[in-house]
C-alpha cells in the first residue's frame, strides 16, 4: 500500500495541471511528456514545436531559434537565418547556465 504512494501523488499532480492549464487537455499532456525530452515527445508526435505553443519548453531548444525538437522548415522558400558564428552557444538548465566553447 505505501509503494503506491507515488503513483497516486502523480495522479493528482497531473489532474490538477490538466485542470489549471491554459492548453487543452490533448496538447496539456503533450507539453507535460515534452519536459522529458524530445524522444519521448517524438514517439508520440513528431516535432518541431514552436515556441508558445504545446511541447515546446526551452531546454529541448538549444539554438535558443524558437523552435524546438527540430529544425526549422523553410517557409514559402524562405530559409532559418543562421545564428552568428562568433557569439558562443549557451544553454540553460533550472537556474544554471552552460557555455558551449
Amino acid at each position: 500500500m505505501v509503494l503506491m504512494l507515488p503513483v497516486t501523488i502523480m495522479g493528482i499532480v497531473v489532474g490538477v495541471y490538466l485542470r489549471t492549464s491554459e492548453y487543452r487537455h490533448e496538447e496539456a499532456l503533450l507539453h507535460l511528456i515534452a519536459l522529458a525530452g524530445c524522444g519521448a515527445i517524438e514517439t508520440i508526435v513528431p516535432g518541431p514545436f514552436v515556441e508558445g505553443g504545446p511541447g515546446y519548453h526551452p531546454r529541448n531548444d538549444p539554438d535558443g531559434d524558437g523552435v524546438a525538437c527540430g529544425t526549422q522548415r523553410s517557409i514559402s522558400g524562405q530559409s532559418a537565418v543562421p545564428q552568428p558564428a562568433e557569439m558562443p552557444r549557451s544553454r540553460t538548465v533550472g537556474n544554471a547556465k552552460f557555455l558551449r566553447p
